[in-house]
């Protein structure tokens, strides 16, 4: 969570992993850079569908809350599941293949999901979901942050962010054209897994090989190296899956339409969306860390204010700003994983990012799910505002353990 200087280990791993194979300062593959891109947003179409989508078929069906929340969290669990063996496939496979096979057999688990609409058939469904989906977004983070100079790459990430989540953004809102009933909404996600695929094979020549420089380096290994940064992750991936899967069941207990939970889920990933490239420009000015604390506060706020104003107009430009700071953790944690590391260490620290999303919707969705049948919908935004409180204290007590360092350094001098 903090520059290199004030982790002399991390500093001395990440100086002996630096290579020639760095892109230049201010250079900007747009091509391959374009590829990459494209080929994430592609499957957050389908992502950003499907929570919503299978909320709302269960919610009809009259499925107990937390029961929905585990469902949800069999998603998260084929990312936790998947991500150690990442590192090896990629190294045997190749990063391009890879991508492709990943995104037929998540085409192919979306149609048997579509196929038989019954909660218990979904749980291992879902968990083949997240399975194959997952390595695609490892490959995806590692060659952008791998081609991205230096000087732009908060920029850089903020739009890679802000784009991907315009395709989450698509998923939800897709579901106010064709509806979330028969086959039309499957379509719509099969069909965004297989574009996936052909874009990943167009740009293939463009695209960068996987960095392999330096000691191979397992997910596990990299939690001794960046904890904090870690669980800023698993912040920012509760928290948004907390929102998909239980949004529907906060809002239908306010006695709000599909519709308008629909709309509120789409505002809040635009919001996502529009501010991300924003927020990038402030971690380049300010510092990603000092950027993260004031993104988990702000996400705090908008806790608070959820009850007060959900049935107000404000909710609207309120759900907005509380997309883009929440996952704004998410975008400085990129920022921070690519001034920090490289080489092997860069795809094992991806590679724990997604293993740390995943434990983060595993565990955020049932135990929000649960709260709201012990507390009430409330539950909901008590649930929210704890995350932002822990992270912003964790994040307080290291810029002071920081400064502390710094001081004692200072004074030694």
């Amino acid at each position: 969570m903090t520059p290199d200087r004030q982790f002399p280990r991390a500093a001395v791993v990440i100086r002996r992993l630096r290579s020639t194979t760095s892109p230049r300062e201010g250079r900007i593959p747009c091509g391959a850079m374009a590829g990459i891109i494209a080929t994430v947003t592609a499957f957050a179409v389908a992502q950003g569908l499907t929570y919503p989508l299978l909320s709302f078929i269960l919610e009809r069906q009259r499925t107990a809350p937390g029961l929905i929340g585990l469902s949800a969290a069999m998603t998260p669990l084929g990312f936790v599941v998947s991500a150690p063996f990442i590192p090896a496939l990629v190294r045997r496979a190749g990063g391009g293949r890879l991508a492709i096979l990943c995104s037929i057999l998540a085409a192919l688990t979306l149609v048997a999901i579509a196929s038989r609409q019954e909660v218990w058939t979904w749980m291992p469904l879902r968990f083949l979901l997240g399975f194959f989906a997952n390595p695609l977004y490892v490959i995806s983070e590692t060659w952008l942050i791998s081609i991205t100079p230096a000087p732009r790459r908060g920029r850089i990430m903020g739009l890679y962010s802000s784009i991907v989540s315009g395709g989450f953004a698509i998923g939800p809102l897709s579901l106010g054209l064709v509806g979330t009933q028969g086959w039309p909404p499957f379509m719509v996600g099969i069909v965004a897994f297989l574009l996936c695929g052909l874009i990943v094979l167009a740009v293939v020549p463009r695209l960068p090989k996987m960095p392999h420089e330096g000691e191979a380096t397992s997910v596990g290994d990299f939690f001794a190296l960046a904890p904090l940064l870690l669980f800023a992750v698993f912040t920012a991936a509760a928290f948004e899956q907390i929102l998909l899967s239980l949004l529907t069941v906060y809002g239908a207990a306010l006695g709000s339409a599909e519709e308008r939970i629909a709309s509120l889920i789409t505002c809040f990933i635009a919001g996502n969306a529009v501010l991300q490239i924003l927020l990038g420009r402030v971690a380049e000015r300010f510092g990603s860390t000092r950027t993260m604390l004031s993104c988990a506060l702000a996400s705090l706020a908008g806790c608070l204010l959820l009850p007060s104003v959900f049935n107000l107009w404000l909710i609207w430009p309120v759900v907005f700003l509380w997309g883009g700071v929440s996952f704004g953790i998410y975008t400085m944690s990129l920022i921070q994983l690519g001034e920090r590391f490289t080489g092997q260490v860069l795809i094992a620290g991806n590679a724990a990012f997604a293993f740390v999303w995943g434990i983060g919707g595993i565990v955020g969705s049932p135990a929000t799910g649960l709260a709201m049948q012990l507390t009430g919908h409330q539950g909901l935004p008590s649930c929210l505002a704890l995350l932002c409180c822990v992270l912003g204290a964790f994040l307080v007590a290291e810029r002071r353990r920081s400064h502390q360092r710094a001081s004692c350094c200072i004074t030694k001098l």
